[in-house]
């Protein structure tokens, strides 16, 4: 049987479920399910002492338990075992100085016995030590050979410092003879008043390396960590209690998770090293490149409008951010600090290795002239689908009846600037390959950084483009508004720009004659505009589509947490959502025993949790809003947001 439990739970959530699982097996456990008033209420009848003892340390030599009793709570969470022979002096020397080092409240919370042979006398022993190392429970678990589980007894000192043996029972006997009903019951009503034991077995390394969620922020100082939080909280500081290890020449010998020799890496410590005089290099490059920047040339308005519009400039100035916050000396002083410099760290590596590649390739058997050679070539074809559908706008498309002096005169308009366009394209046909040959070198700086100057030169290549939809855009516009206009004035309203309402008005017999007039003219020359409109449209949002699926994709090698999803593939216990209970051990005359797992976190809540925030330049608006300000003929900008109404 396995049961869940979550991190959010209250702080007795653990006492509740582990009580009730205490009772199903070793009771009447019908499968039925279980209520939350249900669970309270038996865990406020049996007083349940919790034991997290370690895997590591299940064999291992007698001596004394080092760990810490969490406050508020009946449990105790066992970090390491101390073995026999040792100083009961340099114990308490050496517990002191592990407490000033970690800042969890360490003690020495009773005896582990191991028998052996020649071992006989090592019980009363260290039965005796629990006068030596006062605490108010001394805790004496023993291991019998050839069974799993532990017996535990309790030594509870009363109020005049006297210790008094509790043997804690585990399981209730069966009486196989009938005896006095009245004894029966009295011994029965002290077996519920003893206080039970339950071991929880965890995995020393998973629990220390691991992170609950939600992380909690160091400000919420209102409700106290729950208990489990405690106890995740209790191994992950006790890390200088494990570098002591057999190979140390030192008084004193200890079983931990890494007893057996420390945990490192020859490749990490190098990099360690490494670090340093890396992240001065990158502070002094990067101050030098702040300095450029705010040179007072770079202040004057066309190239600061430049840098805040190209999605080049905005880039670098992003990555400038993150590398400002990689060469920092500082280390993280959180978990999710840790996170966030390791995930912009991946990122950063990932997006030069994707844009070396891309690099690469464009360098490689001549493709950059190959893209040159293609490109005046499509922007000539371009212009004579452009000058295609103008002719046919002119004449009578879809069979509609346009108006004829309006529509030649746009038609030629638009036919003028696509000459000009072409004109401009074949000036610069000279200059296309080298363009393309020192815009590629940006791919060294990342992909991100080949992305954004691809947009950018999407942008100035289809600038005609533009300037049709905002001819168009414009014209169609100032129709709208001057038919709504002259629509209130038919109504006896008008627009009060004051108060950002509409008025009652009286017009006179002259306004209104010419206001039907041109209501009139409005209206018969909207159909030419909405067409020429609505064609231009449709292209321009063609452009404005291509670019946001490259913008989509910089965003997502900027935000995407790499680090963090390739932890949850391969080391799924670093970031735990909770934790569940599997039984281990089920013999009569020994305690319980309960295996702790960590239960990883979704991957899509740790995308959502520890997605780097971005840069935005284009709008949030929503798709109504978006159709809204097409109808009306409103210019869709991708780094403006209309907040003022407009008449």
């Amino acid at each position: 049987m396995i049961i869940k439990v979550p991190f959010f739970d209250s702080a007795g959530i653990i006492s509740v479920i582990i009580a009730r699982l205490y009772v199903c097996i070793f009771e009447d456990f019908s499968g039925n399910d279980i209520s939350l008033e249900l669970l309270e209420a038996e865990a406020a009848d049996v007083m349940v002492l919790k034991i997290f003892f370690p895997q590591c340390c299940n064999r291992a030599d007698s001596g004394l338990l080092v760990g810490r009793w969490i406050s508020g709570h009946d449990s105790a969470v066992v970090l390491a075992v101390i073995h026999y022979p040792f100083i009961p002096g340099q114990v308490k020397q050496y517990v002191q100085q592990m407490q000033a080092q970690s800042g969890v409240e360490l003690s020495v919370l009773g005896s582990w016995s191991l028998p052996k042979e020649g071992q006989e006398g090592m019980e009363s022993f260290l039965r005796d030590l629990s006068t030596i190392f006062p605490q108010q429970r001394w805790l004496q678990i023993r291991r019998q050979m050839g069974k799993t589980g532990f017996t535990c007894e309790v030594l509870n000192r009363d109020q005049n410092g006297i210790a008094a043996q509790r043997t804690v029972k585990k399981e209730k006997k069966e009486e196989e003879e009938d005896g006095d009903g009245d004894a029966e019951e009295k011994e029965e009503e002290e077996e519920e008043e003893e206080e039970k034991v339950i071991f929880v077995h965890y995995e020393q390394r998973k629990v220390m390396l691991s992170q609950l969620h939600p992380i909690e922020s160091g400000d919420a100082k209102t409700d106290p960590p729950s208990e489990l939080r405690q106890v995740f909280q209790t191994v992950a500081l006790s890390q200088p209690l494990f570098f002591l290890d057999k190979y140390d020449d030192g008084p004193l010998k200890s079983t931990h998770w890494q007893s057996e020799g420390r945990e490192a890496s020859i490749i990490v410590e190098l990099l360690k090293q490494a670090s340093v005089p890396l992240c001065l290099l990158l502070s002094w490059l990067l101050s030098v490149w702040t300095w450029i920047c705010s040179v007072r040339i770079f202040n004057f308005y066309p190239l600061r409008f430049l840098s805040t519009k190209l999605s080049t400039c905005v880039q670098l100035s992003y990555r400038t951010e993150h590398m400002k916050t990689l060469s920092s000396p500082k280390p993280a002083a959180s978990h999710t600090q840790f996170m966030r410099k390791a995930n912009m760290l991946v990122s950063v590596l990932v997006d030069v290795a994707l844009g070396v590649l891309l690099m690469l390739w464009l360098y490689r058997d001549d493709h950059i002239t190959m893209l040159a050679n293609t490109l005046v070539p499509a922007a000539d074809h371009v212009a004579k689908e452009l000058d295609q559908l103008l002719q046919w706008l002119m004449g009578a498309p879809a069979g509609l009846k346009m108006n004829r002096a309006l529509d030649q005169v746009l038609g030629r308009f638009f036919l003028y600037h696509i000459h000009l366009w072409i004109s401009y394209i074949h000036l610069m046909s000279p200059f296309i390959e080298g363009i393309l040959w020192y815009g590629g070198l940006s791919a060294c700086l990342g992909l991100s950084f080949a992305l954004s100057l691809l947009s950018d030169m999407v942008a100035l290549f289809t600038f005609h483009i533009y300037c049709f939809y905002v001819y168009g855009a414009r014209l169609y516009c100032l129709k709208i508004y001057g038919l709504s206009s002259l629509w209130r004035l038919f109504r006896g309203k008008k627009w009060n720009v004051l108060r950002q309402r509409v008025d009652s008005c009286s017009y006179d017999l002259d306004q209104l004659f010419i206001g039907t007039l041109l209501f009139t003219i409005l209206l018969f020359l909207l159909p030419t505009t909405a067409l020429y409109y609505l064609v231009f449209t449709l292209l321009r949002l063609v452009v404005v589509l291509f670019q946001g699926v490259l913008h989509l994709s910089v965003d997502f090698i900027n935000s995407f947490p790499l680090f963090a999803v390739g932890l949850r593939i391969c080391r799924s216990y670093r970031l735990a959502e909770g934790v569940k209970f599997r039984v281990l051990c089920d013999e009569p005359g020994v305690a319980l025993h309960l295996l702790m797992e960590i239960n990883p976190l979704k991957v899509s809540t740790v995308v959502q949790t520890y997605q780097t925030p971005t840069y935005s330049c284009y709008p949030r608006d929503s798709w109504l809003a978006l159709v809204k300000k097409l109808f009306v003929g409103e210019l869709i900008y991708p780094w403006r947001h209309k907040t003022t109404k407009a008449d």
